[in-house]
């Protein structure tokens, strides 16, 4: 796999690696959307914004769905998002450099992906825009800040492509639930599941994992919390699970 000026192979088990840089890298908890987002077997699905593609490449190395779209704004992201797909034999991976924000606006025909897909997820920016100073590097400013789209515009794009009944998972920080769950309402997502996930047990979330319907009925399942990290300090039993051969750094 050819390797730019500044980007490394980050493997992520199975034999397979994702190109990563500086400027577009992932963290656990893209791990731990990919993992509660994991798609069923013949599904259709995409992710929006997915930087350097390390989700739909957990998807289809852990998974089985029949096409993956990624999405993404940022054009050298996609470029490594395609090459890492294209090193991993992943023909069912489609990258494209577009702007969700689009979605609700274009026409069904001139998508570049179709509608009625099974399984949509995102790992939003987790900050609005006037909340603290965006990093003066352009990709972890759009990353971590809402500066080329808000969630609420997340979740319209999300129910145009799904189909009905169809899943939009996500992660966000606890502090914006309210916010998230009035955004998700508003566009016709319900939401059905629901994770929270804390360092340890004496720590406070600092992460809830989602996944709401379109056109579901109301109700929400709270499961148990998600502990990364046992009595001890040491990565909990089930991280390890979640983490699979990238935790264990195997082929």
């Amino acid at each position: 796999m050819q390797l730019q000026y500044g980007e490394r192979l980050e493997p992520i088990g199975g034999g397979r690696s994702v190109i990563v840089s500086q400027q577009y890298r992932f963290t656990t908890d893209t791990i731990l959307l990919a993992d509660y987002s994991m798609p069923q077997k013949g599904e259709h699905c995409a992710e929006l914004g997915t930087g350097c593609g390390l989700v739909p490449l957990l998807w289809c190395s852990r998974g089985a769905p029949a096409e993956v779209y990624a999405l993404e704004i940022q054009p050298q992201a996609c470029e490594m998002a395609r090459r890492s797909a294209a090193g991993g034999g992943f023909s069912q991976i489609h990258v494209l450099q577009y702007d969700l924000r689009k979605i609700r606006q274009e026409k069904a025909a001139d998508l570049p992906l179709p509608l009625g897909l099974d399984l949509v997820a995102c790992n939003p920016p987790y900050q609005p825009r006037t909340d603290g100073c965006p990093s003066p590097q352009e990709s972890l400013a759009e990353a971590r800040h809402e500066l080329s789209c808000t969630f609420a515009e997340v979740a319209e794009a999300a129910a145009r492509l799904l189909r009905w009944r169809g899943r939009f998972v996500c992660c966000l920080r606890p502090q914006r639930m309210p916010e998230a769950f009035a955004a998700l309402s508003n566009a016709g997502l319900e939401p059905k599941r629901m994770r929270l996930v804390q360092h340890r047990l004496q720590k406070a979330p600092s992460l809830f994992l989602l996944e709401a319907r379109r056109g579901g009925r109301p109700g929400l399942k709270v499961e148990p919390v998600l502990l990364m990290e046992d009595a001890t300090g040491a990565v909990s039993h089930e991280m390890e699970k979640i983490y699979g051969p990238y935790r264990e750094g195997k082929y």
